[in-house]
C-alpha cells in the first residue's frame, strides 16, 4: 500500500468552529481593510466589521448550546479543542463582554477624537506625533487587534489539550501588549505599561510551557484527558506523581498571572492605569473571564484526578492565594487615590473572590462552576460599564486669562493661542470653553460628578455597589454563590474571610460615591485661587507650551486651574453603559435564569 492510499483525511466538525472563525476570519479581514480601504472609509468599515463578528460570533453559540448540552460536548480537530457546554458558556461571556467593549473602544468624543494615538510609532511629544493628531490621522488597527485578542480568548477555556492552551494564550496575549502602548494621552505612562505587561507577561508564559514540559514527562502526553488517565490508572512515570503536581503547579501559575492573583499580580495597577481607559475595560472583564476558564478546566479535569495527598496540596496552594489576593485587593485598594488603579486593585480582589469558588474542584457538585460563571458574568458588566464611565469624565483645562499689564498684551495673545491648540487640536474644547485633556483619573476630580451628570454617576455608583456586593445588584448574587460554593465544600473560614475582605472594599468603593454626590464640586474653587489637580498639571504642561509655567512678578497671563468635564460622545459609550447598567439589575433581581444555565454548563468533557 502506498503512502498516499494509507492516509486518511481528518473529519472536522467545522459547524462547532463556526465561532471562533467568524471572529478570527473577521481579524484577518480587518488586515486586509487596512491595506486596500481608503482612509476616509477604513474607520467605518473596520467599526461594522468588528461589531458585526462579535454579534455573529455570539448568535452562532446561541444556535449551537441546545446541540452541544444534549451531546455532552464534542471534540474538534483531534481532541485539540473540547466543544463543551462549559467552554461554549465561557465564550458566551467573552464575546458578551468583548462587544460591550468594543462599543466603548469605537466611541469618540464630539471632536472626533479616540482613545489612540493617531501612529503608533511616532516618538511621544515628537514633531511627527503632533502633525498626525493635527491632520487627524486614527489606529484603525485596533479593531483585528481586538478580534485577534476575543478570538485567542475564544480558544483558551475550549482546548483540549496543554499545547494548544499556550498557543490560544499567546494569540490573545500579544494584541494586548500592543494595545496597551496605544493609549492617545500620557503615551510614555502608556509605553511603560505595555513593556511591563511584555516583559512580566513572557514570564509567564515561560513558567506555564515549562510546567507542560514535566507534564508531558510524566504523562508522554500533553493531552488533558491522556493526563488524567495517566493519573488514574497508572499510566504515567512509576513514582513520579510529584512531577506532575510541579508541572500542574507551574501550569496554573502561568494561568494565575493571567487573571491578576496574587503574588502574581504586581503588573495589574500599572497596566490598568497606563492602557487606553477603553483597553483597560477590555483587559480586566474578558481576559479574566477567558483566564478563569482555562484554569478550572485544568482543575476539574487534571486536578480530580490527582491522588488524595496531592490534591490536598493543591488545594492548600489554592487557599493561600484565594487569601493573599483578597487581602493585597482589599488593603492596598483603600489607599489609591487613581480611579484606574482604584479599579486595578478591585479586581484583584475579585481575582480573589473568583479563586474561592475553585476549592472544591474536587468535589463532582457543579455549584463551583456555576458560581463561577455566574461571577465572570456580574463581574464583567459592571467592570465595563466602569471603566466606561471613566472615559467620559476628563480634564479640561480652561481658556488662559489675559490680563491687561504694561506691554504684554500682545505677547500673551500668541502665547495663549498656541496653548489652546496644543495637541488636542483646534476643534477639541469642552462645551464650557477650554482644552479637553484625558481622562480625570484623580478621586478628587470626581467630586460633585453627581450634581453635574446625574444619571452618569448613579450609572456608576450602580456599578461600584455591584462590586461591593450589595443587595439587588449582580454582585450581590455572584459574591453569595461563590462563598455559598465554598461552604459546600467545608472551606467556610475561606468564605468568611472572604465576608470580612468585601466589608473593607466597600469603604473605597463608599467613598467615590460620597465624593461624587455629597462633596461639592471643585468649580468654585478653580475658580477662585485653589492650585489645579497634580495630574492635569502634568498634562497640561506639553499642551500650553510657556503658559503651563510658573507666572513670574509682572506676568500677563493668571494662573490656569483644571477642571473636570463631562465629554459628549457619538453614542456607542451611552449604549454600552445602559446595557451594562439593565444587566446588572436584571441579574441582581433576577438571577434564577441565568443561574439555572450556569448550573447545565457545569458539564465537561475530557
Amino acid at each position: 500500500m502506498t503512502p498516499a492510499a494509507a492516509f486518511v483525511a481528518p473529519v472536522i466538525e467545522w459547524a462547532y468552529l463556526v465561532p471562533v472563525l467568524v471572529v478570527l476570519g473577521a481579524g484577518v479581514v480587518g488586515v486586509l481593510v487596512e491595506a486596500f480601504v481608503p482612509d476616509r472609509a477604513r474607520r467605518v468599515v473596520q467599526v461594522v466589521l468588528a461589531l458585526a463578528a462579535l454579534a455573529g460570533a455570539l448568535t452562532s453559540i446561541v444556535l449551537l448550546w441546545p446541540d452541544v448540552l444534549a451531546q455532552n460536548g464534542v471534540r474538534v480537530l483531534g481532541g485539540a479543542l473540547v466543544v463543551d457546554p462549559f467552554g461554549l458558556a465561557v465564550q458566551g461571556i467573552v464575546v458578551v463582554l468583548a462587544l460591550l467593549a468594543t462599543l466603548v473602544i469605537a466611541d469618540r468624543t464630539s471632536t472626533k477624537q479616540d482613545a489612540f494615538a493617531p501612529t503608533a510609532a511616532a516618538v511621544p511629544g515628537s514633531a511627527y506625533e503632533d502633525l498626525a493628531r493635527r491632520r487627524g490621522l486614527e489606529q484603525t488597527e485596533v479593531f483585528p487587534l481586538v478580534l485577534f485578542a476575543v478570538g485567542g480568548m475564544m480558544i483558551f477555556p475550549a482546548t483540549g489539550d496543554l499545547l494548544t492552551m499556550f498557543v490560544a494564550l499567546e494569540v490573545l496575549s500579544l494584541p494586548l501588549y500592543v494595545l496597551t502602548a496605544l493609549a492617545r494621552r500620557r503615551r510614555l505612562l502608556s509605553q511603560e505599561a505595555s513593556f511591563k505587561y511584555f516583559l512580566l507577561g513572557a514570564f509567564a508564559s515561560a513558567i506555564f510551557i515549562f510546567g507542560v514540559a514535566l507534564v508531558y514527562g510524566f504523562a508522554g502526553s500533553v493531552r488533558l484527558a491522556d493526563v488524567r488517565g495517566a493519573l488514574l490508572e497508572g499510566g504515567g512515570l512509576d513514582g513520579m506523581t510529584g512531577l506532575v503536581l510541579l508541572g500542574l503547579v507551574m501550569v496554573l501559575t502561568g494561568l494565575l498571572f493571567k487573571v491578576g492573583a496574587a503574588p502574581f499580580h504586581s503588573w495589574t495597577p500599572d497596566v490598568y492605569q497606563g492602557a487606553p481607559t477603553p483597553v483597560t475595560g477590555f483587559m480586566a472583564a474578558c481576559t479574566k473571564a477567558a483566564a478563569f476558564g482555562a484554569l478550572l478546566r485544568v482543575l476539574y479535569v487534571v486536578g480530580q484526578a490527582l491522588p488524595a495527598d496531592l490534591q490536598e496540596k493543591l488545594v492548600i496552594a489554592l487557599w493561600v492565594v484565594a487569601i493573599l489576593t483578597m487581602i493585597v485587593g482589599t488593603v492596598i485598594g483603600v489607599i489609591q487615590t487613581d480611579m484606574k488603579r482604584l479599579l486595578a486593585y478591585s479586581s484583584i480582589a475579585h481575582a480573589g473572590f473568583l479563586v474561592v469558588a475553585l476549592v472544591g474542584f474536587g468535589e463532582l457538585s457543579g455549584f463551583g462552576v456555576r458560581a463561577l460563571l455566574f461571577y465572570l458574568l456580574a463581574y464583567g458588566l459592571a467592570t465595563v460599564g466602569a471603566f466606561a464611565v471613566v472615559t467620559l469624565v476628563r480634564e479640561r483645562v480652561p481658556q488662559p486669562v489675559v490680563v491687561p499689564a504694561e506691554a504684554e498684551l500682545a505677547t500673551v495673545g500668541a502665547v495663549s493661542g498656541a496653548g489652546t491648540g496644543g495637541s488636542a487640536g483646534p476643534s477639541s474644547t469642552s462645551p464650557d470653553g477650554g482644552v479637553v485633556l484625558g481622562e480625570a483619573t484623580h478621586l478628587t476630580e470626581w467630586a460633585g460628578l453627581g450634581k453635574r451628570s446625574p444619571w452618569l454617576a448613579g450609572a456608576f455608583a450602580l456599578f461600584l455597589l455591584s462590586m461591593a456586593g450589595i443587595p439587588l445588584t449582580a454582585g450581590f448574587i455572584a459574591k453569595f454563590t461563590a462563598f455559598q460554593s465554598a461552604v459546600a465544600v467545608g472551606a467556610w473560614p475561606l468564605a468568611l474571610i472572604g465576608v470580612l475582605a468585601s466589608a473593607v472594599a466597600v469603604f473605597f468603593y463608599v467613598r467615590v460615591i460620597v465624593l461624587m454626590f455629597f462633596t461639592p464640586s471643585p468649580r468654585a474653587a478653580a475658580e477662585g485661587t485653589s492650585e489645579a489637580p497634580s495630574d492635569a498639571a502634568e498634562v497640561a504642561g506639553p499642551d500650553l507650551g510657556t503658559t503651563g509655567g510658573t507666572a513670574g512678578p509682572g506676568s500677563a497671563v493668571a494662573a490656569l486651574a483644571s477642571r473636570v468635564t463631562v465629554v459628549r460622545s457619538e453614542g456607542f459609550t451611552t449604549i454600552a453603559i445602559t446595557i451594562c447598567v439593565i444587566g446588572v439589575i436584571l441579574l441582581g433581581v433576577l438571577p434564577s435564569s441565568v443561574l439555572d444555565l450556569a448550573f447545565e454548563a457545569a458539564k465537561f468533557r475530557p
